[in-house]
């Protein structure tokens, strides 16, 4: 029996099906590809629930399978690749120490992999890869795969970083590697669609038409909110649909911030009827993260402050550069605004959606509307 959680809406991890909001036509088209042999590109934004996406198919994966999930978002390298999925491929498909130990003297020969005992039973595995033998390294990886034979599926998270990463070839690498290992299946997951779409859907890029391409948007607010409802109803407490269809429309139905406003109104142990409970959860978010808000804003160049608190008072800009919008924000010139936008999208702090461009984190959105 799984243990109930004090408060169901999780703002991190993974506790299984109860849990989990819906999306439950992309997890059977997941397990479906994974089924039939197909790599999967999944494309978000960061905060819509890739992750829990690919824990919530996990989960469902048939008997036989097993699921490794590694976020390489930290990786600055080849290296700092190679060691990070020799670490969870290892520890996933040898968690016996014997056996651990045999396939690490067997297949890895060009780094020094050293194993340590847990209290649990399991062994914690490290890698020394340099920049040196990390191409090598990393083919004892794919080696290791392809010998060991097992239903393996990798989902590989913000993936496009390879991209930033300085040696050359990288994307072909990889590619090379995996077209040679049927029953090793992948789900590269990024949030930057323009870098995503330029390595496997663009004809110049390495993976191109190599993948299921699956994009994830946001959950219906109607399903949302019989989520969300359902728990309060569990415990005898009303959530009023109006104060809920405004709180999904004010963070555009992003799955994380759904999820941390609910968290925090939770945490009063009453029913949400009121816009007001909703204001106090947000303003507490915010104080929580002001000075990593503050410093953020602070070391912009002055054009990038104000275009961002811009963007951010507006909600949504069609037309950042147009004549009505900078004269109505006190902006400059349009190249001076196009240089600023070119700048906060390359650190992920504006970005253009579908309807326009907005702040990528809708908290700091609110933190700036609050103070400007």
């Amino acid at each position: 029996m799984r243990m109930k959680l004090q408060n169901p809406f999780l703002t991190s991890g993974y506790a299984g099906p109860d849990y989990f909001c819906d999306r439950i036509d992309e997890t059977k088209k997941l397990i479906a590809a994974i089924e039939n042999d197909r790599n999967v590109t999944l494309i978000a934004p960061r905060r819509y629930g890739k992750t829990g996406l690919i824990s919530n198919a996990f989960n469902q994966l048939p008997p036989g399978f097993i699921g490794i999930y590694v976020d390489i978002y930290s990786t600055k390298n080849l290296a700092g690749f190679a060691k990070m999925l020799a670490s969870a491929v290892i520890g996933a498909l040898d968690g016996r120490m014997e056996k651990a130990m045999a396939a690490l003297a067997k297949f890895f020969r060009n780094c020094r992999p050293t194993a340590t005992p847990q209290s649990d039973g399991t062994v914690k595995f490290s890698f020394d890869i340099t920049a040196d033998n990390a191409e090598a390294s990393l083919k004892d990886v794919f080696d290791y795969l392809k010998a060991r034979e097992k239903r393996v599926v990798i989902a590989i998270d913000e993936f496009q970083q390879v991209r930033e990463f300085p040696e050359e070839g990288v994307e072909a690498l990889i590619r090379g590697y995996i077209q040679f290992i049927p029953w090793v299946r992948f789900i590269f997951a990024g949030s930057r669609r323009h870098l995503m779409a330029e390595m496997f859907v663009m004809p110049q890029g390495a993976f191109y038409q190599s993948t299921q391409i699956m994009n994830l948007g946001v959950i219906s607010p109607d399903r949302y909110l019989a989520f969300a409802k359902g728990f309060f109803s569990a415990e005898g407490w009303d959530l009023d649909d109006g104060v809920f269809d405004r709180l999904y429309r004010r963070f555009g139905g992003v799955t994380w911030y759904l999820q941390a406003v609910l968290n925090k109104v939770w945490e009063t142990r009453t029913s949400l009827l009121d816009d007001a409970q909703v204001d106090k959860a947000v303003v507490e978010l915010c104080e929580e993260r002001a000075l990593i808000y503050h410093d953020l804003l602070v070391t912009q160049n002055g054009a990038s402050q104000d275009v961002v608190i811009a963007i951010a008072r507006n909600g949504i800009v069609v037309e950042p550069t147009s004549a009505g919008f900078l004269s109505a924000n006190g902006l400059g010139g349009a190249s001076t605004v196009r240089a600023a936008l070119k700048d906060l999208a390359a650190k992920d702090i504006v970005y253009k959606t579908d309807d326009g461009w907005t702040v990528y984190d809708r908290l700091f959105a609110e933190y700036l509307r609050s103070r400007n």
